[in-house]
């Protein structure tokens, strides 16, 4: 399965240039995550929130602009003991590929301060989104 989330394009997003800023991008990216997040079944808000950003990456493609509707899919390429990552593929309203990004996502403990092991519920709602052909630049 692939989860979507879709934004619009602010005018505070964009730069001297005319098109968005690279870090704009990390925003839609984490828009994207808690959305998913949310469709998993998470409550999000800071006392309930279980999970660490450990990395994320984003590679640049296309250029976007103010006011554009940009799609963003999110998909699980690999679960761990303590771990998960999730891609993202950033595209707008015609399907041009825009953006591609990817999260190291950890199951965290904030109370001991220490990464802990996915709860197999977790583990069961994350294998739902679980690609075998991850998003990727050659899709």
């Amino acid at each position: 399965m692939i989860h979507e989330t879709t934004v619009r394009v602010r005018f505070s997003e964009t730069d001297a240039l005319g098109h968005v800023s690279n870090t704009s991008y990390f925003i839609y990216l984490e828009e994207a995550r808690m959305k998913f997040f949310e469709t998993l079944g998470f409550n999000i808000d800071a006392g309930s929130i279980n999970f660490i950003s450990a990395s994320v990456k984003c590679d640049f493609i296309s250029q976007s602009y103010y006011n554009q509707e940009l799609t963003i899919q999110s998909t699980i390429s690999k679960i761990g003991t303590k771990s998960f990552i999730v891609m993202h593929k950033i595209h707008d309203t015609k399907g041009s590929l825009i953006a591609l990004g990817q999260s190291s996502i950890v199951f965290f403990n904030f109370e001991k301060q220490q990464t802990e092991k996915i709860p197999e519920e977790l583990r069961a709602r994350l294998e739902q989104y679980l690609s075998k052909n991850p998003l990727k630049h050659d899709m």
